[in-house]
């Protein structure tokens, strides 16, 4: 198996557990990961390695809420849900569904703003996960839970997801490919600890709005580049130091698609929306700055250093940057 992108937790559990699967000429697995540490591997499946316990229970009443937040945004009228409802358990075809639905993707474009969207998609998802897990294990006779539930279902797959830019385009001419070449790193065997794990319940949340993130004080961020990377020679090492503590926080915080995934998924999710953003903006940097680009491909430390770095400061910190946060001269 080939890994070409960022796993963790029940997706690193779910993805490589594929390998598990019998067929009578396979006799041994071989993992090829470009992009993943040992360590996150091992604590992913270290959750689920024995007993699994549910740590609280989840909370149906979170539907009400949900429900009245979402009746509360000018998206769909109530009688929109009967017309599509009916439509729907009568055997209607879907191009007699698709125009209900279309008012009310219209009516989201427009009556709503970038965080309001993020808000409603956000809720809608989560009322509809949550009454999917809930309808399936509780007897409910709500039958207005049960519509909004089906029309849910239809309505979020047609909301359109925040535009961003194409950060593929121009890359491939831009790699000189036999300048590649592969190195075999490190062999590794994970050993699983042998106690029960915790999961946490289905979420209920959802939602949310577009946050400014705080930065890390910028003069922790240049000191650890400084103790970590000072001895690498930098043609402009100001500029580096710049790049690295503001502009590319504030490209990669500004990425719509990482915005979405932070307000609307787990912290893991975000992560890897984070990592695809750190590097179309690196992508971004390759003609003017070649060689923070070449220590990013070519550097594992650097590019790990920089990647957590990143993260933290554009995830773990909500919120607008302090201003006595300013970096200092190194």
């Amino acid at each position: 198996m080939y890994v070409d992108k960022t796993l963790s937790g029940i997706k690193a559990v779910q993805t490589l557990s594929r390998l598990n699967r019998a067929h009578p000429q396979k006799y041994d697995v071989f993992v090829l990961d470009f992009m993943n540490d040992t360590e996150t591997i091992r604590a992913s499946f270290d959750t689920f390695y024995r007993t699994t316990i549910l740590s609280d229970e989840t909370d149906p009443n979170r539907l009400h809420d949900l429900k009245a937040t979402l009746d509360g945004y000018p998206v769909y009228e109530p009688a929109q849900i009967e017309q599509l409802v009916g439509l729907y358990l009568s055997g209607a075809d879907r191009d007699r569904l698709d125009p209900i639905l279309d008012i009310c993707v219209a009516a989201y474009d427009t009556n709503l703003d970038e965080d309001g969207q993020v808000d409603f998609k956000g809720k809608a998802k989560a009322f509809a996960r949550t009454y999917a897990f809930i309808s399936s294990i509780l007897p409910y006779n709500n039958a207005g839970w049960e519509k909004l539930s089906v029309f849910l279902n239809f309505l979020v797959p047609k909301l359109p997801a925040p535009r961003d830019e194409d950060l593929s385009k121009g890359i491939l001419e831009a790699i000189d490919m036999d300048s590649y070449r592969v190195e075999k790193q490190a062999v590794r065997r994970l050993q699983l600890l042998d106690q029960d794990g915790e999961i946490d319940p289905v979420p209920t949340d959802g939602g949310g709005h577009k946050a400014e993130p705080e930065l890390e004080r910028l003069s922790n961020i240049i000191r650890s580049f400084n103790d970590l990377f000072g001895n690498i020679t930098w043609a402009d090492t100001d500029r580096i130091r710049r790049l690295i503590a503001t502009e590319i926080p504030d490209k990669v915080a500004a990425n719509s698609v990482y915005q979405n995934a932070k307000q609307n998924s787990d912290k893991q999710n975000a992560r890897i929306e984070h990592d695809k953003a750190l590097a179309g903006v690196i992508v971004g940097l390759m003609k003017d700055d070649t060689e923070l680009f070449k220590q990013f491909s070519d550097n594992p430390e650097f590019r790990r250093w920089l990647t957590d770095t990143i993260f933290s400061a554009t995830y773990d910190r909500p919120g607008r940057s302090n201003p006595d946060g300013a970096a200092s001269e190194p």
